[in-house]
């Protein structure tokens, strides 16, 4: 019996265990999700985060966020700001450099004087990077060209299905 029950899963045990006390229908209350920098969030990527706890994820992946006022602030068009960015959109860029193998700066965010719409910098979906040789080769070589967006910036969607646009001074990328 007791090599029976090392085999079982302690959820499946504990469920037996409240089962056996009357209460058929007890079942474990759902993990509730986290913020913190160390937690992984894969099924989550509409989840709005801090600009603290984006930050903290791109820094540990080794992708700086630049600003050229040198701030982080949401309301100042200067500063580049992750604040309430999508997880997913986090997630994209730190898959984009590690698949790339390419050094990524961010230099866009979620701070106001980006275009509006729905899937926009402000609503967190998506980040600008710096125009660099080996990231241009990268998204070039390895996402399909689908032509010129409306201002002229030439355009390539990943298979993931993230638009890719190569504008004058930088890459905005839009992850959905």
């Amino acid at each position: 019996m007791n090599r029976l029950l090392s085999t079982i899963p302690l959820a499946a045990l504990t469920l037996l265990a409240l089962s056996s006390c009357g209460s058929p229908t007890a079942t474990l209350p759902e993990p509730a999700p986290t913020d913190s920098a160390d937690a992984p969030i894969t099924s989550l990527s509409g989840t709005k985060l801090s600009d603290a706890v984006a930050r903290s994820r791109v820094t540990a992946a080794g992708i700086p966020v630049v600003s050229s006022g040198n701030c982080s602030t949401r309301s100042n068009s200067s500063c580049t700001s992750l604040e309430q960015i999508n997880s997913g959109t986090i997630d994209g860029i730190i898959t984009l450099k590690q698949a790339s193998g390419c050094a990524v700066n961010i230099t866009g965010g979620t701070e106001v004087g980006h275009a509006s719409g729905t899937y926009s910098h402000y609503n967190g979906y998506k980040v600008d990077t710096s125009i660099t040789t080996c990231i241009s080769g990268y998204i070039t070589r390895n996402f399909t060209y689908i032509g010129l967006r409306g201002d002229g910036a030439p355009q390539y969607r990943s298979a993931a299905g993230n638009i890719y646009a190569k504008e004058s001074n930088h890459w905005d990328i839009l992850y959905y």
